[in-house]
């Protein structure tokens, strides 16, 4: 499932970015085009620094050195500890060392050009080394991956690209603002009147109708976490992209879709994923975090917990996901 911003937001845009689409609303107009330039910021310095499909990010640089010590930049041990505190929380269920599971399973460039069917044989599991092997100084910054490790910050980094823009924006501007990449949904300053009205859907890309559930918030934070959209084909089994670190192979389906909310987009995309792969444990642990959650299964049943409301008609404002 994704989110997507609707009405009354005042002013929006969106553009593609990080694979997915970047959405950006505003309660003053006029606000939007110096918004807009802070998010664009955002989105370059993430891709710059946590792109594991660019030969020149630093995340990549990092991924060759496994075995040897590295310092990193002050915005990559920010992602780097957003991922080991996901790792730490939810028990090693979203684990940033399952870069080389994921490139196993064929995931092994950005999702537009991974092809949908490909003949080659089915792909065997490779579990992650797990976070626990990272050393890690966060004083000095030191780096150093276990030999043969690569990260996959991409559980994490993309949820606080939407937290770091949304709180930059809305302290430039002086207004609401609400960033949405493609599920990873933050909100930083003021609401408008009535709140943000946020339509609730397998994939950000779906044209909603009126019967569509949806949900309001004044503040902090939404992600969704989903095997429907990032799907593909190989050796005849249908594969997704969040990976089991304990096995290396993709999360058994028994969530189609999670949706967290918490203060932050970090903290509701670390549950939502770790949902998915804690599969029914999901269930009693998100319980315990009280968090507000909706979970969907394959048959569409939903459930909800930690005081998720009764799902609202969505507004009928024709806007994008």
């Amino acid at each position: 499932m994704t989110t997507r911003a609707t009405a009354p937001a005042p002013a929006r845009t969106a553009f593609p970015a990080l694979g997915t689409t970047a959405e950006l609303l505003a309660t003053d107009p006029s606000a939007l085009p110096v918004a807009e330039t802070v998010l664009r910021d955002e989105l370059r310095a993430v891709d710059l620094v946590c792109s594991r499909f660019r030969p020149d990010s630093e995340l990549t640089r990092v991924n060759l050195n496994s075995g040897a010590t590295t310092t990193v930049s002050e915005r990559f041990a920010e992602a780097l500890q957003a991922a080991l505190r996901a790792a730490r929380i939810t028990d090693g269920a979203v684990d940033p060392t399952v870069g080389r599971a994921v490139i196993a399973l064929g995931y092994d460039r950005t999702f537009a050009s991974v092809r949908p069917a490909d003949a080659r044989s089915a792909p065997v599991g490779r579990p992650a080394p797990g976070w626990r092997q990272v050393s890690w100084n966060p004083r000095t910054r030191h780096l150093c991956l276990p030999p043969h490790t690569s990260l996959d910050l991409g559980a994490t980094a993309k949820a606080l690209t939407s937290d770091r823009a949304a709180r930059k924006a809305a302290a430039a501007t002086g207004c609401g603002v609400l960033v949405n990449l493609g599920g990873d949904l933050a909100t930083a300053g003021s609401a408008p009147d009535g709140g943000w009205h946020i339509a609730l859907a397998d994939d950000h890309t779906q044209t909603v109708g009126t019967r569509g559930p949806a949900v309001t918030v004044t503040g902090g934070a939404l992600a969704t976490s989903g095997v429907r959209v990032r799907t593909w084909r190989r050796g005849g089994r249908v594969l997704h992209h969040i990976v089991d670190p304990a096995t290396g192979e993709p999360a058994t389906v028994v969530w189609r879709t999670v949706t967290v909310a918490a203060a932050t987009c970090v903290d509701a995309n670390t549950a939502s994923t770790a949902a998915v792969v804690l599969g029914e444990r999901a269930v009693p642990w998100l319980r315990s975090t009280g968090l507000p959650t909706r979970l969907v299964a394959p048959d569409g049943t939903v459930v909800r917990i930690g005081g998720w409301p009764q799902d609202l008609p969505e507004p009928d404002s024709g806007g994008p996901r």
